[in-house]
């Protein structure tokens, strides 16, 4: 059965099942942390939904990255995500948008704190920002659009 981002309420408290985009950028790759970060999802409880390994063409990180994609730095952030393939995961869990985010850490790995993703094993040189270990999603909204980008019908399963 095909699964797509939604955000249902279970009950009175905060809880909502949602699904999320993460994106383990050529960093996360080439340095073999794939694993490594993957146990870290699955041990807060997190189900895997789809995972696959692609190497990212020139439209899609336009559209990916759109709102950046006008600005004078654009060509090294695509540089950066055409390094070697990236492995999209679609992941499912109570509140997995906003606890993914905790997990990782703040975008800048500079300023993430130990424990965090991005903490123990972000780039701490000056790109910083971009070379970060994984892209997640930020709302319910942005994971529909980013899960259809990086996902075909059928490659996400319940």
């Amino acid at each position: 059965m095909e699964l797509t981002a939604r955000n249902c309420s279970l009950n009175q408290n905060t809880m909502s099942q949602e699904t999320t985009l993460i994106l383990f950028k050529p960093d996360a790759v080439k340095q073999d942390l794939v694993g490594t970060v993957l146990a870290r999802y699955q041990a807060e409880g997190f189900k895997i939904q789809g995972i696959k390994m692609m190497t990212l063409s020139d439209e899609i990180l336009a559209e990916h990255y759109s709102h950046i994609a006008e600005m004078p730095f654009f060509p090294s952030v695509r540089g950066f995500m055409q390094e070697s393939p990236v492995v999209a995961l679609a992941l499912s869990g109570d509140n997995v948008i906003s606890r993914v985010r905790d997990l990782l850490g703040p975008t800048d790995s500079k300023e993430a704190a130990a424990g965090t993703i991005r903490g123990d094993f972000g780039e701490k040189a000056e790109d910083s920002k971009m070379r970060n270990i994984c892209h997640a999603s930020d709302s319910p909204e942005a994971a529909e659009a980013e899960l259809k980008r990086f996902f075909n019908d059928g490659e996400i399963f319940a």
